[in-house]
């Protein structure tokens, strides 16, 4: 009895090991997804990475709704040209995932070339089985 008590906890373990894995892996696509759709500035990627409910906060304390966010940069007034991304952490707890990392870029905000580094943390939600990106907020570094 008490061997299949055993293997009934590590089996528990071993379960949860691999979904959360999982959920680890999907939440890495979807931080990739949204990345490269900022770069394309394409609108229906965009779209389909944001959450409706989305508060996406810049570092100099502007905030837009998901309406807002898509727009800035479909329209290029927001223009990544390259964005990388390093010092990532994933922390996924059942449907919400928090990412953390430092992101830098080169724009090209109206015809103005630029740099930006900064640090960034996402809220991933997850929505009829696809990781939305809920919240972000970013702070700048020296």
């Amino acid at each position: 009895m008490k061997y299949l008590y055993l293997i009934g906890v590590f089996s528990l373990i071993s379960f949860s090991s691999i979904a959360q894995s999982k959920d680890f892996k999907s939440v890495t696509a979807a931080v990739e997804k949204l990345r490269k759709a900022m770069i394309d500035g394409d609108r229906s990627s965009l779209e389909s990475c944001a959450s409706d409910s989305l508060s996406y906060g810049h570092s100099g304390g502007m905030v837009e709704n998901k309406a807002e966010f898509v727009e800035h940069i479909a329209s290029g007034k927001s223009d990544f040209v390259t964005i990388e991304l390093s010092e990532q952490t994933i922390s996924v707890k059942q449907n919400t995932a928090v990412v953390r990392h430092t992101l830098n870029a080169t724009t090209n905000d109206g015809g103005k070339p630029g740099t930006v580094k900064i640090k960034v943390l996402l809220v991933f939600e997850k929505e009829k089985g696809q990781w939305k990106l809920l919240a972000r907020q970013a702070v700048k570094l020296p």
